[in-house]
C-alpha cells in the first residue's frame, strides 16, 4: 500500500484522469501477484516444511528449493501435478533392503511398507511353498535383511524286489541226506513311494509314504528227508539200517524160564508176549523185546545195538521209561548180557 500511495502522489500532478489509470494498474498488479502466490506443505517421510512459491508444478517447486528425488522415491500426488493455492506434497524416501535369494544377495531400494509388497514390487517371485524370513507381513525397515529359501517337494517311485521265502517240508520216507526242490521260488516286486524335501536344491528330508506290492513272491518249497542210516554187519555184509529216531536206553535181558517170567513149560501163557505172540530170538529176523509202551509203542520195529533187529511185542513190570528188555534163549545168555546202555534205533 505504501508503494501505491507513493505512485499516487507521484502521478497525481499529471491530471486526475491519468492518475486514476495509474492507480488501476497498480491495484491490478498487486491483485495478480497475490493470486499467483501459493503456499504448500512438503512432507518428507512425515517431516513437514512450508514453502511459499509462485511455481506452476510440484516438480518446479522441488527444483526451485533444491529438493532432489531418488529414482525409487515416491510422491503423492505426482510431481507433474499443477500446484493449487494451498496444497500438499508427500514424499516417501526409498530405503535400502538386502534380499538373499537363489544364491544371490540383491541390494534394493524400496518405499513399500511390508516385505511381501517389497518383493512384489521388485519382481522377486515367491511361491507359497517357499520360506521367507522375516515373515512377509513384517514392516520394511532401513537395512532389513530378507532371506528366501526355495522349498521343493518331489515324489519318487522306485521298484524293489521282494525276496521269496523258503519253506522246508519233512519227508518221513527219505533219508536226511536227500533234499528235493518241490517248487522253485520267484522274487516279487514292490513300488516304494518316497517324498523328498529340498531346500535351495539340497535334500533335507525324505519319508516313505507308501509301499505297494505289484507282484507277490512265490515261495520255494524244499523237502528234506528225516530218516537216518547206520551201517551194520549182517550175514558177513555191511548193510544200511534206515531209522526215524535214535534213543539211548538201558537194556536188560530175559528168557522164557521161571526166573524171568514166573511160568514153567505147560503153564498157561508160558512164552507168550503181551501182544499174544511167542517170544523169540531170531538172529536172522526180528527178535522180541519188552518195552514201556509210553516210550516205544508196541509193534514198533527197532534195531538194538549189539542185539540186532527187534520188534516191541512184550511188556514187563520192571520195564518203565527208557528201559528195554531183550529176549534171549537161555538164562546164561541173559547173565552174560547183564545190564548195559545201548543205542536203540526206531526203524522206518
Amino acid at each position: 500500500m505504501d508503494k501505491l500511495k507513493k505512485a499516487f502522489e507521484r502521478y497525481f500532478s499529471i491530471g486526475p484522469k491519468a492518475a486514476f489509470i495509474v492507480v488501476l494498474i497498480l491495484i491490478g498488479s498487486t491483485v495478480g501477484v497475490n493470486a499467483a502466490k501459493k503456499t504448500i506443505v512438503v512432507a518428507i517421510d512425515g517431516k513437514e516444511t512450508k514453502i511459499v512459491t509462485f511455481r506452476k508444478t510440484f516438480k518446479n517447486v522441488l527444483e526451485a528449493n533444491d529438493i532432489v528425488l531418488g529414482p525409487k522415491d515416491k510422491t503423492m500426488p505426482s510431481i507433474d501435478t499443477v500446484v493449487k493455492k494451498i496444497d500438499r506434497l508427500d514424499i516417501k524416501r526409498a530405503i535400502p533392503v538386502e534380499v538373499a535369494v537363489d544364491g544371490q544377495n540383491i541390494e534394493v531400494l524400496t518405499t513399500e511398507d511390508t516385505v511381501d509388497k517389497m518383493l512384489e514390487e521388485e519382481g522377486i517371485e515367491v511361491r507359497n511353498s517357499d520360506r521367507v524370513l522375516p515373515s512377509r507381513t513384517v514392516p520394511v525397515e532401513n537395512g532389513l535383511k530378507v532371506s528366501i529359501t526355495r522349498i521343493d517337494e518331489r515324489v519318487i517311485k522306485v521298484s524293489e524286489s521282494i525276496d521269496f521265502a523258503t519253506v522246508v517240508q519233512k519227508d518221513e520216507e527219505a533219508l536226511n541226506t536227500v533234499t528235493k526242490v518241490l517248487q522253485n521260488g520267484q522274487q516279487g516286486e514292490k513300488v516304494i513311494t518316497t517324498k523328498v524335501l529340498y531346500e535351495d536344491g539340497k535334500e533335507v528330508a525324505r519319508e516313505v509314504v507308501n509301499e505297494a506290492v505289484e507282484k507277490e513272491p512265490i515261495k520255494k518249497i524244499v523237502s528234506v528227508g528225516t530218516l537216518a542210516a547206520i551201517k551194520v554187519s549182517r550175514g558177513g555184509s555191511i548193510n544200511d539200517v534206515v531209522y526215524r529216531k535214535a534213543l539211548r536206553m538201558q537194556a536188560t535181558a530175559y528168557t522164557a524160564d521161571y526166573a524171568s517170567t514166573g511160568k514153567r513149560p505147560g503153564d498157561k501163557g508160558f512164552g507168550i508176549t503181551a501182544t499174544g505172540t511167542t517170544a523169540k530170538r531170531n538172529p536172522n529176523g526180528y527178535s522180541t523185546i519188552a518195552v514201556d509202551p509210553r516210550v516205544i509203542p508196541l509193534g514198533t520195529k527197532l534195531y538194538v545195538e549189539g542185539y540186532g533187529y527187534a520188534i516191541a511185542e512184550d511188556t514187563g513190570g520192571a520195564i518203565k521209561g527208557n528201559i528195554i528188555d531183550i529176549f534171549l534163549n537161555s538164562n546164561s545168555e541173559c547173565i552174560k548180557w547183564g545190564r548195559r546202555y545201548v543205542n536203540v534205533y526206531v526203524l522206518k
